[in-house]
């Protein structure tokens, strides 16, 4: 197998890994996780371990924003390929319903 493809290999399971532990993550409002919810906009792996997830909240308001926030940054530093994840919150675009997954449209009988 070629080193590039063996990267690129790696880069697809540690995507994989991320959104796995956020779907572990419930905003507590919601029964639904907080990827199927459309709140995670990039998953971005850099240099040296480190990974970059971009994302937002239902509400700029969140009572427990810096709750979700933390349990993003913690769950995915838990990973064996990750040392450090930077969390970067974001209000844009502003998340509105179109983002959910169909299962959580599903899920929430939106469907």
């Amino acid at each position: 197998m070629s080193e590039e493809k063996k990267d690129y290999n790696q880069l697809l399971q540690l995507e994989t890994d991320i959104v796995h532990v956020l779907k572990e993550i419930y905003d507590p409002e919601i029964p639904v996780n907080i990827y199927d919810l459309g709140l995670i906009y990039e998953i971005n792996p850099l240099e040296d371990k480190k990974v970059e997830i971009v994302m937002t909240l239902t509400a700029p308001n969140c009572p427990i924003a810096d709750q979700i926030l933390e349990d993003v940054k913690a769950r995915t530093e838990m990973l064996d390929a990750v040392e450090e994840c930077l969390v970067k919150l974001t209000f844009d675009p502003p998340w509105d319903q179109t983002m959910m997954s169909e299962e959580a449209l599903l899920e929430l009988g939106m469907l």
